[in-house]
């Protein structure tokens, strides 16, 4: 083969190489249009002042987030925002590995408010707008903060470590779990000024809060059941709150609904009929959930003895003698509601749980998902049908 001729093939490979990476550049305005498609979602939009493309990254200068129902409203302006590792997938859908975030530091008179290492990793972004399902929708597989802090006249009053959140698809497609947790939260709340308020803080102990904050769950798109497995707040030396529950009918078409009613009253905030009119709206789309279960428990940390000192001492009395007065209340509030059998079982606990606070528990067991109006139904008209109807037990120290 003569050099000439070799010469013109590498050339031809080379133009050829050059046009195969021209057809398959990413479509860096393609991809901010469908993240907006789905962002859009929620009333909100991104628009970016230039777009650059850098083989697999997708750099937007001049961004800025905001509502599209609050057009006067100052959007959030970043000066640039790097996609990184950008592929597009089957049917137009994008996969981005991961965003970084600029560190954000804002003061606003005496106010200073800071949050940096922020990012997301492993978006996806559907590639039709008329796609069903879990293809429709944007999601991420994992969601970090690093440190944030709130200073008022230079004062830390709010901080916190690192708040993660992760969500994952299974294997055949139908269902996304998700994890969150935020870290090292810490609130002072000797820089609140009321006298009452302050004299109630330094009486609970609660001049300075730290604690976790932790969510599992999972959500079937197709059936609309959720699943919220645990959602606890846990505080040294109060308590930890921890709730689960089980809701059907949480459609993606619920969603979308009330994703709609939610624009509708961005767009009117100050036309007072609009808002009742679709709050009812959303009253209406609520009722198409059902309850599978719930339960709510309270593990006492200090809490509780605190409170009842506090109380017992406006009352000119102990936290002892106070205790035996809430005990004694309790039946004659319960009557009241009218909750029948369940009284004596909430009397019961009640009285365990001051005696010896330790934990006190709610759950709702119904044997077969109870639709919402029901629920409703029965709180307005036969209240003592509740317990039966969602199947209630109250426990304490279990």
């Amino acid at each position: 083969m003569s050099l000439h001729h070799s010469t013109r093939i590498l050339l031809a490979g080379a133009a050829l190489c050059g046009l195969t990476a021209q057809a398959y550049a990413l479509d860096g305005a393609d991809l901010l249009k469908k993240i907006n498609t789905s962002y859009a979602a929620g009333g909100a939009a991104i628009t970016a002042d230039s777009i650059e493309v850098s083989g697999e990254d997708v750099v937007l200068k001049g961004v800025k987030f905001g509502l599209q129902a609050e057009p006067g409203k100052t959007p959030l302006t970043l000066d640039e925002l790097t996609l990184q590792g950008v592929t597009e997938e089957d049917g137009g859908a994008y996969y981005i590995e991961r965003i970084d975030f600029p560190e954000v530091n804002m003061t606003e008179e005496k106010s200073t408010f800071s949050v940096s290492d922020l990012y997301l990793a492993g978006v996806y972004v559907p590639g039709d707008d008329k796609a069903e399902g879990i293809d429709s929708l944007m999601f991420y597989e994992e969601a970090h903060s690093g440190p944030v802090k709130v200073t008022v006249d230079g004062k830390p009053v709010f901080s916190m470590g690192e708040a993660t959140g992760t969500m994952s698809l299974s294997d055949d497609e139908k269902t996304i779990s998700f994890e969150g947790s935020a870290t090292g939260v810490n609130a002072d709340l000797t820089t609140v000024e009321d006298p009452k308020g302050k004299e109630t803080i330094e009486a609970l102990g609660l001049q300075t809060l730290n604690g976790n904050l932790n969510m599992s769950g999972s959500w079937e798109v197709e059936t609309g059941t959720i699943d919220v497995e645990d959602y606890s707040i846990d505080f040294a030396n109060v308590g930890k709150l921890s709730m689960s529950f089980g809701v059907s009918g949480y459609t993606l078409d619920l969603v979308k609904q009330m994703q709609e009613q939610a624009r509708t009253m961005q767009a009117q905030p100050q036309n007072e009929q609009a808002q009742q009119a679709t709050g009812l709206a959303m009253l209406g789309l609520v009722q198409q959930l059902s309850l599978i279960n719930a339960k709510i428990r309270f593990d006492d940390a200090g809490i509780t003895k605190r409170g009842l000192d506090y109380a017992g001492k406006t009352q000119g009395a102990d936290g002892a003698q106070m205790g035996q007065m809430i005990k004694g209340m309790v039946p004659l509030l319960l009557a009241q509601a009218k909750l029948g059998a369940l009284q004596n079982e909430v009397s019961a606990a009640v009285n365990a749980y001051i005696d010896d606070p330790k934990a006190l528990t709610i759950i709702a067991a119904p044997a077969n998902p109870v639709a919402f109006p029901m629920i409703v139904g029965a709180a307005m008209g036969a209240p003592e049908t509740i317990p039966a109807l969602i199947g209630v037990k109250v426990t304490a120290n279990d």
